[in-house]
């Protein structure tokens, strides 16, 4: 599996070389983040684990539209966590969470400006 925080070969595959829908789909993603991750922390520390399972899966989905390979493994965790009701080490990995966002946001910036350049 690659380090790189988003896979680009992969999401240029995935929109057919289209760097303008790439861009809208980093901007969405970025946008709807913080908000699923804001639900998470909620679902987490109300030990709702159908609701943070319903938060992973979707986040999960997301990530993989994108390519965030390293997301989508760390939601994929918390999904079968959450179906296996184990919620101990939760936090550690929804932690895990904002350091990825963290560095998807730069990739995203980083794509922006060689788009507009």
């Amino acid at each position: 599996m690659s380090t790189e925080i988003i896979d680009l070969k992969d999401v240029l595959e995935r929109v057919q070389d289209d760097k303008e829908l790439l861009n809208e789909l980093l901007d969405i993603y970025i946008e709807d983040f913080a908000i699923k991750r804001k639900g998470l922390d909620e679902a987490i520390a109300a030990g709702d684990a159908v609701r943070i399972r319903e938060i992973a899966h979707s986040m999960k989905g997301a990530s993989g539209n994108i390519s965030a390979k390293l997301m989508y493994t760390a939601c994929l965790k918390l999904e079968t966590m959450a179906k296996e009701g184990k919620t101990d080490g939760m936090q550690e990995i929804a932690s895990s969470l904002d350091g990825y966002f963290e560095e998807i946001k730069i990739f995203a910036a980083r794509f922006k400006k060689e788009l507009a350049g």
